[in-house]
């Protein structure tokens, strides 16, 4: 369901530039262009809004009274504006607010479009702040839970070692130099012991008044550097900069491992994440198989029905293949070529599992623009090996091609192969 997004503006260009990046991210916008509009709307405790965002000047309130109004109601809010001076903005820092923006030129609404963004998808972010001060703790996690962060607190080092290991979501740890136990520098090095910089990020604060602190936490492994007391401002920045890298790098490394078609893993996820779950197979004394599978005769799907049709045809074996081995790993390795990677069966039950598969695709019309593809497919299948991963792969293949050579439409298995 969208989350709504109430934007009080009285422009109408901004307004719907605003109404625009909202619908774009997802929100269902709710616009208001005064004060007495905005009393109406949350009237009878219609406040079920995710966030807002309210233009400090408008025609019955022009000294930001519509931002004590919609606070009141418990709803996160950015606040543009058209003032730039020191006293504006002080007075709208005194608020609990998301941020201020002021409307000066275009990257406005760009910031704008960041922090709307984030506000949705913080939810799913941890940050950890570690801080043996109290009033400090609470002043960070307060900070933090206005951008929608789940956050996590520790008072020292070792407690924050032993709360990350509880919670998966925790993307960032913010640790104050001087703890009891074990201190922040401690804490940033044994942290990097165990997460790199693609996995967490860590910033150091410290209220000392030494350069040599904000050179030690980086050469250290920390990320950034805040000196107490901080400004909101340089705070949520910090923060936004840290949590965006972090993004860029998980979506360049997911667009590395992931095949641009089908969006299954590719080979090079196969092969990074297969070794290590037949390594965790053969430790566990686990029996599993590694099937290649090919698409029969598809150089005829592409020529007969076009190479959009081809593309297609792809596209629903790969839903095919995740709902029949949602267990398992599965791959497009090139071209037609899958790999499947499936553990906890005998010999026989992989087979019949595999074979099902095979019938089911055998006797499956794939629809696409009114024509009807028929498809089969062949597989070739290692059984339980303790070869190298590529390896296997090479031996799966020769399976998959005997298959194809004695009819195509298949199931056959290294060993059974041997055997003959």
């Amino acid at each position: 369901m969208s989350k709504k997004l109430l934007v009080v503006e009285d422009s109408r260009p901004i307004a719907r530039v605003i109404k625009q990046i909202g619908e774009a991210l997802g929100y269902q916008v709710t616009l208001a262009t005064s004060l007495a509009e905005v009393e109406a709307l949350l009237q009878g405790g219609n406040n079920n809004f995710f966030a807002a965002t309210i233009d400090y000047a408008l025609p019955d309130a022009n000294d930001g009274e519509a931002i004590s109004c919609v606070l009141s109601h418990g709803i996160p809010s950015v606040v543009l504006t058209g003032k730039m001076d020191e006293a504006t903005r002080q007075k709208i820092l005194s608020y609990p607010v998301i941020d201020y923006i002021p409307k000066e030129n275009s990257q406005a609404f760009l910031y704008l479009k960041r922090i709307l963004h984030w506000q949705l998808s913080n939810q799913g972010n941890g940050i950890l702040v570690v801080d043996d001060s109290l009033s400090a703790r609470n002043h960070v996690v307060e900070l933090l839970k206005r951008r929608n962060f789940n956050v996590y607190v520790a008072e020292n080092g070792q407690l924050a070692l032993d709360v990350i290991q509880q919670h998966s979501d925790i993307k960032m740890v913010i640790t104050d130099l001087e703890m009891p136990v074990m201190d922040g520098i401690a804490l940033t090095n044994e942290l990097r012991k165990i997460y790199s910089r693609d996995q967490l990020a860590i910033i150091g604060i410290s209220g000392a008044n030494n350069g040599m602190h904000s050179a030690r936490f980086i050469k250290n492994g920390a990320d950034d550097f805040l000196r107490k007391p901080f400004c909101p401002e340089e705070f949520y920045c910090r923060i936004t900069q840290n949590i965006e890298n972090l993004s860029n790098i998980e979506q360049i490394q997911k667009a590395a491992n992931t095949d641009y078609l089908t969006e299954i893993p590719n080979r090079r996820a196969f092969i990074r994440d297969g070794q290590n779950i037949i390594a965790e197979n053969i430790n566990n004394k686990m029996a599993y198989g590694l099937a290649m599978l090919d698409i029969d005769y598809f150089k005829q799907v592409n020529d007969n029905y076009g190479h959009d049709a081809g593309d297609h045809t792809l596209k629903v074996l790969s839903l095919y293949l995740r709902k029949h081995f949602g267990t398992g790993m599965i791959a497009r390795t090139g071209g037609e070529e899958f790999a499947i990677l499936l553990a906890g069966l005998d010999e026989d039950q992989l087979y019949n599992r595999l074979d099902d598969f095979r019938r089911s695709i055998s006797v499956a019309q794939i629809s696409f623009e009114q024509q009807h593809i028929n498809l089969s497919v062949s597989i070739g299948v290692i059984f339980n090996s303790d070869e190298a991963l590529a390896k296997q792969m090479s031996l799966a293949d020769g399976a998959l091609y005997y298959a194809k050579e004695n009819g195509r439409n298949q199931v056959c298995i290294v060993g059974a192969l041997e055997d003959s």
